[in-house]
């Protein structure tokens, strides 16, 4: 299983300037049309482990996202096997994100 972080609490984060890792895995395009800020890493490039834009975040907290939270989902259990120790899965992605911060 995997650990979940709400769009709220991602904004409070932000708000509070601490240091926030946020991986989207989207592909390159729905990253450019609108994305809050992350590493683009899409979920293809996490599958076949070409991860080394966040090798150094392996103990550090991360928070992944992608449109629906599905990507992403699949994208923290992968980086949980590959050993990436405090990964979390942005709850309902960035259709979420813009449903709860106005």
């Amino acid at each position: 299983m995997f650990k979940t972080i709400s769009p709220q609490e991602v904004k409070a984060k932000l708000d509070a300037n601490e240091k926030v890792n946020l991986v989207d895995v989207r592909e390159p395009h729905e990253h450019a049309e609108f994305n809050i800020g992350g590493t683009l890493l899409p979920l293809g490039k996490v599958q076949t482990m070409q991860i080394d834009d966040i090798e150094d975040l392996r103990n550090e907290e991360v928070i992944i996202y992608c449109r629906s939270g599905m990507r992403s989902a699949q994208a923290t259990m992968i980086l949980q096997q590959l050993g990436f120790t405090n990964v979390l899965n942005l709850e309902g992605g960035m259709v979420g994100w813009q449903d709860a911060i106005k």
